[in-house]
């Protein structure tokens, strides 16, 4: 992967929480965080006690590769959002320069964290459909802004792949938006999977959460093996 590819995009720990329904007994799991990218959330949870990993292609670079990219990519995001005012739900966050200071400030929670997390496994690289974790290994899965989100890109049989390989190496999966980002609609490889799932034994449900950002973005996919 090269790096001016990535779109680096953080979100904080109350936000996973909101996103994925999270109770204390889940945040008191093992828990992977799939696509976490600079998310604040490993940080934020490990600094409670708390024992999650983050798995993410963007851990092959280090902090100032990183940093140097959110800088450069940030303004582009920011015009994109400006842009785009009417697909987001202004409720949660004002507006868009209150949204550009909660993304940097867990952003650089992340940096912060990254190079000794780094150092004693709490970020690993890696990318679905393929993770480096042995079978459920961890209690609790979850895949932030990319399953779904990215269907223009990613198609259905690469997210059949990578719901399994979730599935593979945790006892839950929950996976928030499921909206493609291309029409804010709900993705079209969404019935694929969970028809596939349950083929192989796992249960899939759409989850209602109360968390509402993207407008329409209001559920998550949770899996459980049978």
């Amino acid at each position: 992967m090269k790096l001016s590819s990535i779109v680096p995009w953080g979100r904080s720990l109350n936000e996973y929480t909101d996103m994925f329904s999270l109770t204390g007994h889940d945040l008191e799991q093992k828990i992977l965080g799939c696509s976490d990218g600079p998310a604040s959330f490993n940080a934020q949870l490990t600094s409670m006690g708390g024992d999650v990993v983050s798995a993410d292609p963007i851990y092959a670079f280090d902090s100032d590769q990183i940093r140097s990219r959110i800088e450069e990519a940030y303004p582009e995001i920011m015009q994109q959002v400006s842009m785009h005012m009417d697909n987001y739900i202004w409720k949660r966050i004002p507006d868009a320069e209150s949204l550009g200071r909660v993304r940097m400030e867990a952003m650089n929670i992340f940096l912060q964290d990254y190079v000794a997390g780094k150092a004693t496994g709490r970020y690993i690289q890696a990318s679905l459909p393929a993770l480096p974790f042995d079978d459920r290994i961890f209690e609790l899965a979850l895949c932030s802004h990319y399953l779904f989100l990215y269907s223009d890109h990613v198609d259905a049989d690469q997210h059949v792949l990578a719901m399994k390989e979730l599935c593979r190496v945790a006892n839950e999966v929950r996976v928030f938006p499921l909206l493609s980002l291309s029409d804010n609609r709900i993705s079209p490889h969404l019935e694929v999977v969970m028809e596939a799932l349950g083929r192989d034994n796992i249960e899939t449900t759409l989850v209602t959460v109360d968390y509402e950002f993207k407008k329409g973005a209001t559920q998550m996919l949770v899996a459980k093996r049978l």
